[in-house]
C-alpha cells in the first residue's frame, strides 16, 4: 500500500487558517467602528481563493508533500493583513507622507506570491535541478545583494533598490533563497575536504589554513555588505546560514566557533565607526535615553509588551501607534501583536513559526539525496535566523537589525520570497515522502512457476 498523502488533513487545516483571519478581521471592525466591516466578505473570498487555488495546485503537482507547511502560511499571511488593516485605521501613521494604506499593497503582494508558489510547483519538478546552477546562483546572488549600494539609503539604510512603476523591493529576501542553492551545491562536493582536521586545540579540532577559504570570503563578503550598506540583519543572516549549513555538511563544531568568532569579531569592528549600527546598539543598550525629544522605539516596544500582559488589550485597541513612523507595521508588528493579544499570542504566533521550521527540518531528515538535505535545512535556517533577528530585536533581545517578520510584516519582497521559500520546501517534501515505485514483474519468476506447475 503506498503512503497517504495527507492532502485531506491539509484541507482541514487551511479551513481553520481560513477562518481564525477571518474572525480577526470582524474583530477589529466591531473595536475600531462598533460595526461588522464592509470588507469582510471580500477579504474572505479573496483569502479563500488564495489558499484553495494553493491546495488544489499542491493537490495535483505535489500530492505528497507537508501537510502543515501550507496551513501554516497562510495563516501567518493572513493576519498580517488583518493587523496591517488594523494599523491603517490609525491617522497618525497613515499619512501620505509615511506611505498611505498599505493593507492593499500587501493584498496585492501576497497575491503575487501565491502565483509565484504555483509557479514554482509547476515548473520546478525536481528539486535537483536546481543544483546545476550552483555557481550561477552564487552570481545571482551576489548581484542581488550588490545592486542597493547604487540607490540611495532609506531608514539609514542601503537594502532597497527602486524599479519605475513597481516601487522598491528589497534584494536581499530573494538572496536569502538563491544563496541557499549555492550553499547546498558547493557544501555537497566540498563536503569531505572540509570536515577534515589537521590540528587539536582546546578539544575542538580546528579545519586546515586551506579550507579556512570559503568562510573567510563569506565573511568578507558580509562585512562588506555591513559596511556600505549598514544592513546588519542581511549581514547575519548571510553569514549565519552559511555556517548553520557548513556546521550541517562536516558536522565539526569547530567551524561553529570559528564561525561565531569572526562574526563577532566583524559586527565589533563595524560597529566602531558605523553611525548607524552604533545608534541602533546603543538604543539596544539605554533603551530609556531621550532621542529627539522622546523615548527610543526600543522602549516603546517595551511599554507596549507590558501593556499587553498575559491576554492583551484586544485587537483593535491598542496603542502601538505610538511607536514612530512605519514601525509598527514593518519592524515593530511584532509588538502590536503583543499588546493586543498579549503574551499568549506572542508565543501563538512564535509556535507557528517554529512549526514551520520544524517541518523543513523534518524535510532535510526525510530527503533522500544529499543536496535535497543541504538545501531543505538552509532555508529552514535561513527562515528561522529572520525570526529570531527580528522578533529578538523587538522584544530587546539583540539590537534592531530592520529586517521584517516573515508573512506577517509589511513588505512585498519579504512576502513573496517566502512564499517561493515554502514552494520549495514542497517540492522537497513531496520527493521525500513519495512511495518507491512498485517493481517490475520479472518474467523469469513467472516462466519458473509455469515448468513448477
Amino acid at each position: 500500500m503506498g503512503a497517504p498523502s495527507r492532502r485531506n488533513t491539509e484541507l482541514a487545516l487551511l479551513v481553520f487558517a481560513v477562518l481564525i483571519p477571518v474572525f480577526a478581521y470582524v474583530n477589529v471592525g466591531l473595536a475600531k467602528q462598533g460595526t461588522v466591516p464592509a470588507g469582510v466578505l471580500g477579504y474572505a473570498g479573496g483569502l479563500v481563493l488564495l489558499a484553495g487555488t494553493a491546495h488544489l495546485m499542491v493537490r495535483k503537482f505535489a500530492p505528497y508533500a507537508d501537510p502543515l507547511m501550507l496551513p501554516i502560511a497562510t495563516l501567518l499571511n493572513g493576519l498580517g493583513l488583518v493587523l496591517i488593516w488594523r494599523l491603517d485605521q490609525e491617522p497618525t501613521i497613515t499619512t501620505p507622507a509615511l506611505g498611505g494604506a498599505m493593507a492593499p499593497g500587501q493584498l496585492m503582494w501576497s497575491t503575487i506570491g501565491v502565483a509565484l508558489f504555483l509557479g514554482v510547483l509547476v515548473f520546478l519538478k525536481d528539486h535537483r535541478v536546481l543544483q546545476r546552477y550552483t555557481y550561477i546562483s552564487m552570481v545571482v546572488a551576489l548581484v542581488l545583494l550588490i545592486l542597493p549600494m547604487f540607490f540611495p539609503a532609506r531608514y539609514g539604510a542601503r537594502i532597497w533598490i527602486t524599479i519605475p512603476g513597481v516601487g522598491s523591493l528589497q534584494p536581499g529576501e530573494f538572496a536569502k533563497i538563491i544563496i541557499a542553492v549555492f550553499f547546498a551545491g558547493y557544501l555537497m562536493v566540498k563536503r569531505d575536504a572540509l570536515a577534515l582536521a589537521s590540528r587539536r586545540f582546546m578539544g575542538m579540532y580546528l579545519p586546515r589554513g586551506r579550507d579556512l577559504g570559503p568562510i573567510i570570503v563569506i565573511w568578507a563578503l558580509s562585512l562588506l555588505i555591513l559596511i556600505f550598506e549598514t544592513d546588519l540583519g542581511t549581514s547575519l543572516l548571510f553569514f549565519g546560514l552559511f555556517v548553520i549549513m557548513l556546521y550541517v555538511a562536516t558536522e565539526r563544531t569547530s567551524w561553529v566557533v570559528f564561525g561565531l568568532t569572526l562574526s563577532a569579531v566583524g559586527a565589533v569592528t563595524v560597529a566602531t565607526f558605523a553611525s548607524h549600527v552604533q545608534r541602533r546598539v546603543h538604543n539596544w543598550l539605554n533603551p530609556l535615553d531621550l532621542l529627539n525629544g522622546g523615548v527610543t522605539e526600543t522602549a516603546q516596544a517595551m511599554y507596549t509588551f507590558g501593556a499587553g500582559g498575559i491576554l492583551g488589550s484586544g485587537l483593535g485597541q491598542g496603542y502601538s501607534r505610538l511607536i514612530g513612523g512605519i514601525a509598527p507595521k514593518s519592524d515593530y508588528i511584532l509588538a502590536t501583536v503583543g499588546e493586543e493579544l498579549g503574551l499568549t499570542g506572542v508565543m501563538a504566533v512564535l509556535m507557528l513559526y517554529a512549526l514551520l521550521i520544524e517541518r523543513g527540518m523534518r524535510t532535510a531528515l526525510a530527503a533522500r539525496d544529499p543536496f535535497g538535505k543541504l538545501l531543505a535545512v538552509g532555508l529552514a535556517g535561513a527562515f528561522a535566523l529572520q525570526v529570531f533577528v527580528v522578533a529578538g530585536g523587538v522584544t530587546g533581545l539583540i539590537p534592531l537589525t530592520g529586517m521584517t517578520l516573515p508573512f506577517l510584516a509589511q513588505g512585498g519582497s519579504s512576502v513573496i520570497a517566502n512564499w517561493a521559500l515554502v514552494a520549495i520546501l514542497l517540492r522537497i517534501s513531496d520527493t521525500a515522502r513519495r512511495p518507491a515505485p512498485a517493481p517490475a514483474p520479472s518474467t523469469d519468476a513467472e516462466m519458473t512457476q509455469v515448468v513448477r506447475t
